[in-house]
């Protein structure tokens, strides 16, 4: 957990960025029926039926201090696909940093290994050596910048349904390009030394 706050209170540095990261699945739901449409004192309406279409999977990249993020639509969630998006990462977004500082959850498929599996060996470890990847705590995931992200577009697009991946595509990035020309973030004021008193519980016993 210390690591992660550590991070957060570091002062922004172009050439170190900080980028959260996560996933999240969507199930794809078309209607059987045509909606009712709203009108005053009524609220559209929809059938209790639908068809399911499938699922797929959105990837959060979030990068405070630039006030920007990214999200990807995915068919799959696997160590390829989590490859492909932090070499994308590496690669296209941030072509010029040092070193890209990832803070993401301790799901099997974030691991360096993937990388591997995904390229070439020389071709993996020329973008590890540009990545640092900080895991948040088991049970610790609300540490994580990116699940805040996730929680206003499910809000503000996923909370409904959605019949296709390219609709889901284009409304997400939609949502994106408002929230990215409205630099609207995320302001983390949480520290370790609030966490070391209000979360004692969480710390090793004293020695006596």
């Amino acid at each position: 957990m210390e690591d992660i706050l550590d991070l957060y209170a570091e002062p922004p540095d172009p050439q170190r960025p900080r980028v959260c990261s996560d996933e999240v699945p969507k199930q794809l739901i078309a209607e059987t029926r045509q909606p009712l449409p709203a009108h005053p004192g009524q609220p559209e309406r929809f059938d209790y039926e639908y068809r399911r279409n499938g699922t797929c999977y959105l990837f959060m990249f979030i990068d405070p201090d630039a006030s920007w993020r990214h999200v990807p639509v995915t068919d799959r969630r696997t160590k390829v696909d989590f490859a492909q998006q932090v070499k994308w990462l590496a690669d296209e977004r941030y072509p010029t940093a040092a070193r890209i500082r990832v803070v993401l959850d301790n799901l099997n498929t974030h691991r360096p290994a993937a990388l591997y599996e995904a390229f070439p060996p020389d071709e993996a470890r020329r973008i590890l050596r540009r990545l640092e990847f900080h895991s948040t705590p088991k049970h610790g995931s609300w540490l994580n910048l990116a699940e805040l992200e996730i929680s206003v577009f499910s809000r503000q697009c996923w909370d409904r349904r959605i019949p296709d991946i390219d609709t889901l595509q284009r409304e997400t990035l939609a949502l994106e390009n408002e929230r990215n020309a409205a630099h609207a973030t995320i302001h983390w004021h949480f520290t370790c030394q609030e966490a070391r008193v209000r979360m004692a519980h969480v710390y090793p016993p004293k020695a006596a």
